[in-house]
């Protein structure tokens, strides 16, 4: 096993009728932005609670962030934090809302230039303003670690960011909010926290046995609720493990000590960006073709997979590592996703090439577990894709 530094300071609250803690939560004195998406809060009772729970602190509101948190509306938010003299941010949504303000948790004490050079220039956020989350979507993980990925719509690009500074204080975790998610985004839910266990696990063995177990066991648990979940929202025990398998999909504990990939993420959000496909759609799309073309590096963690979680029996190791493949392809399918670009845009042509060359013009030329993985080699596996 690698060498490891291990730090979450982010305290959870997991469970039914949560949300009414916000109000032992938020600081006194605070002035506090309430900050959240299209409105769905409104409709669904989230909203609310929240107000209710706020009832004894001032409060100001933006709404309106978009899915792939756009930087322009996130600069109309920041314009907010700077005249009202915002203390405490309190995202109410899921990985866009929380994602867009860690951006302005980090933009509101940025002294540089431009807040977009956080991104472009990888400036790690060591302190950012405070705040927390209520989560409404699980999905990203982004609820209980330090990313996020950004949006800038008029040069289409999709960027990542980060820092210590970037952990929310607390998040109210209570499952029951996913009653009102509509179909579609249970599905992206459950595709996006299966590759994100995937993306630290498919790599190659290190001897991290306990990493591995914990990897494959939310990777079962997950295969084994999505069906309920896709079912019945409302059936809680199965709300409840999809909710906490997606934040424990990302929230640093299973990247410890093992190697990580991430380069599915990258080719994916540019297909969000060139496109506007779902985040989630399009890490179905990159996952097989990557795993294909990179088959002999990966095929030991492969076949492990494929034994473990798929309870492969037989062949020999490239036929089991071959099937673990195919049963993740079946699974996405069976989740409702297609996992093939020309499913979604007929206008592909092109892509790898303008994927390649923005990759080499950003200097990303070794993506991947071994950082090998260079800009002519994503071009090979985007049209795989197609």
């Amino acid at each position: 096993m690698n060498n490891f530094e291990l730090k979450n300071p982010t305290k959870i609250i997991f469970g039914k009728d949560t949300i009414k803690q916000l109000e032992t939560e938020i600081p006194k004195n605070a002035k506090v932005l309430l900050l959240y998406g299209g409105g769905s809060i409104k409709k669904n009772g989230i909203y609310d609670q929240v107000k209710k729970a706020l009832a004894n602190v001032e409060v100001v509101e933006f709404g309106g962030i978009p899915a792939n948190p756009e930087y322009a509306t996130l600069m109309e938010a920041l314009h907010v934090i700077k005249e009202e003299s915002i203390t405490f941010l309190l995202a109410v949504g899921g990985g866009s809302v929380i994602d867009g303000t860690k951006f302005l948790s980090a933009a509101a004490v940025f002294e540089g230039e431009t807040p977009w050079d956080i991104l472009t220039n990888n400036i790690k956020t060591e302190k950012g303003m405070p705040f927390g989350t209520v989560l409404t979507l699980p999905a990203t993980g982004s609820e209980m670690n330090s990313g996020a990925v950004i949006t800038r719509r008029e040069t289409k690009e999709k960027l990542a960011m980060g820092g210590p500074g970037l952990f929310p204080v607390f998040s109210i975790l209570d499952p029951q909010v996913i009653a009102s998610i509509p179909q579609r985004q249970l599905q992206n839910g459950l595709m996006d926290s299966f590759t994100h266990v995937l993306e630290q696990y498919m790599t190659y063995p290190v001897q991290g046995l306990l990493q591995d177990r914990f990897a494959e066991s939310i990777l079962q648990t997950i295969i084994e609720v999505a069906p309920k979940v896709l079912k019945d929202p409302t059936d809680y025990d199965a709300a409840s493990n999809f909710m906490w398998s997606c934040t424990m999909a990302l929230n640093g504990l299973i990247q410890k000590g093992v190697p990580g990939d991430w380069a599915v993420h990258a080719m994916g959000h540019e297909l969000t960006a060139l496109f506007g496909i779902d985040h989630a759609r399009t890490l179905a799309i990159i996952t097989p073709s990557h795993y294909k073309y990179n088959f002999e590096a990966k095929k030991e963690k492969l076949a492990q997979y494929g034994e473990r979680v798929w309870k492969i029996k037989g062949g020999s190791k490239e036929d089991r590592a071959y099937e673990a493949i195919e049963k993740t392809v079946a699974f996405f399918h069976k989740l409702g996703i297609d996992t093939k670009l020309s499913d979604y845009t007929d206008d592909y042509e092109g892509t790898a090439e303008e994927i390649e060359k923005r990759f080499t013009d950003r200097g990303w030329l070794g993506l991947g577990e071994h950082q090998n993985l260079s800009p002519d080699k994503v071009k090979e596996i985007v049209k795989m894709a197609y």
